[in-house]
């Protein structure tokens, strides 16, 4: 069996003569990695692009200028206020246009499942559940709401308030979404940049500063609306 690498800080480490044939790398932390003597064939990079070196090429507006996701990619990780109340703005406006597009398909493409990926109405639990997580309970003090769905490796950790067995509709999880989405548009209208840094405790992954919190937020709604978009091309 392949070794698997997971939630380990692994950062200065030294791979020398390693074999990577095949490796898979998420949701991993590669800045200031350097790469040299190395080969690079059939190599998919899927990744936020800011400084880019390749043999002595500096490829960042290359790939950023025909990147089609690059207008949300680029708001991922903003540390300030300013720029967070932008990057939310998008995300949102994003999710609210495939919800639109959702609406306008029969039902049952709405819990129709891709590949056995989550349907649309599971991701929309999904990102309620991702907010509370990330914001509602470790930021605001408030409770999980019922529908939220943790992801496969979280499910057993007992989280409060979840119903394992909710079964909400299509415009139930769109309930819930916009009101989670509303407290933190609330939120990040008067946030002060002081309080990012704030440490604050997160069920399942300790302390975390603010705006580490929010840039996870900010994640999950950008990685879940390109799966969910690439699921509607399909089943429409």
């Amino acid at each position: 069996m392949p070794e698997r690498f997971e939630f380990q800080d692994l950062s200065e480490a030294v791979f020398w003569g390693v074999d990577l044939q095949r490796a898979t790398f998420r949701d991993v932390d590669l800045m200031g990695a350097r790469v040299s003597h190395a080969r690079v064939v059939d190599v998919v990079i899927d990744a936020e692009i800011d400084r880019l070196v390749v043999n002595g090429v500096d490829v960042t507006g290359y790939v950023n200028e025909r990147d089609g996701w690059f207008a949300l990619r680029s708001q991922l990780h903003p540390t300030e206020p300013q720029a967070m109340r932008r990057g939310w703005q998008a995300f949102a406006t994003a999710w609210a246009s495939a919800i639109d597009r959702a609406r306008g398909m029969p039902e049952v493409q709405r819990y129709a499942s891709v590949d056995g990926e989550w349907s649309f109405v599971h991701t929309l639990r999904h990102l309620v559940f991702a907010i509370d997580k990330w914001f509602t309970v470790p930021i605001l003090g408030a409770a999980f709401h019922p529908i939220g769905l943790p992801n496969s490796g979280s499910a057993d950790f007992g989280w409060p308030g979840l119903d394992d067995v909710a079964d909400p509709s299509f415009d139930d999880a769109v309930a819930a979404w916009r009101d989670r989405t509303e407290r933190l548009h609330d939120y990040l209208g008067g946030v002060r940049a002081l309080s990012l840094s704030v440490e604050v405790p997160v069920l399942e992954n300790g302390a975390n500063a603010v705006h580490d919190c929010l840039g996870v937020v900010f994640e999950e709604h950008f990685q879940h609306l390109r799966y969910a978009l690439r699921d509607l091309d399909r089943l429409g």
